[in-house]
């Protein structure tokens, strides 16, 4: 299990780390909000432990930050904020559980495991790829908390395509899912059903590419180099 630990004070940051490592999980550490979001951005986590009151970008912020761009990592939230007002600011900023310093490792384990199973549940009903996520139930996407127009040719091609990011899905197996065995299409029908859905997820983070021989594969798209223009 990877964590991610944003945590200002080195020290408790260390023995933080030090102890998580020895109960067997992987981690990785960050000491402001904007380090943090690029961490985030660029690499999967399965937690992150984040203390409110941190330089860059305070917590909250952060997390903010996260939610609206449709990040849905779990959040435990690690502070020495005590008051009620500040758990309530920090759940509803988008945190899905709250940790008073000082505490015990052995509760901060307990509920690091209660936030990874509740997670696995529901990632069984929501697939992501990106910025973009699919909810299964409905059948909706979505680009942050903003729905996706898609036709329904669209959505079927999508939906074939998240269900396994970055994995190809040959042509042949897409136009089945796409059209009907009623409609009279063509193979090379589903061209224009990619080329249009390609136009839709500019911006998502997600990129449909084109494997000639293979067929299509959808990808989180990687984040500029720092210090890179356009």
């Amino acid at each position: 299990m990877k964590i991610l630990v944003v945590e200002d004070d080195p020290d408790m940051s260390r023995a933080l780390s030090r102890a998580l490592e020895k109960r067997g999980y992987a981690v990785s550490a960050s000491f402001d909000g904007l380090h943090a979001f690029q961490l985030i951005r660029q690499r999967a986590h399965d937690l992150i432990i984040l203390d409110l009151n941190i330089p860059g970008e305070d917590g909250l912020h952060l997390l903010q930050r996260m939610r609206s761009g449709g990040i849905e990592t779990p959040v435990l939230v690690l502070t020495a904020r005590s008051s009620v007002g500040d758990r309530i600011a920090g759940l509803n900023a988008g945190g899905d559980d709250y940790l008073s310093k000082p505490f015990d490792l052995d509760e901060l384990d307990a509920r690091i495991r209660a936030l990874t199973r509740r997670a696995r549940g529901h990632e069984d009903k929501i697939m992501k790829c990106g910025t973009l996520r699919h909810e299964r139930d409905s059948g909706a996407f979505y680009h942050g908390d903003e729905p996706l127009e898609l036709t329904p040719r669209e959505q079927a091609m999508l939906g074939a395509l998240i269900a396994k990011p970055g994995h190809a899905v040959t042509k042949e197996r897409l136009f089945r899912i796409v059209f009907c065995e009623e409609d009279p299409a063509h193979l090379e029908a589903i061209e224009v059903v990619a080329h249009r859905l390609r136009k839709k997820l500019i911006g998502t983070g997600s990129s449909l590419m084109t494997l000639r021989g293979l067929g299509y594969l959808l990808r989180e798209d990687k984040p500029a180099p720092a210090g890179s223009e356009g």
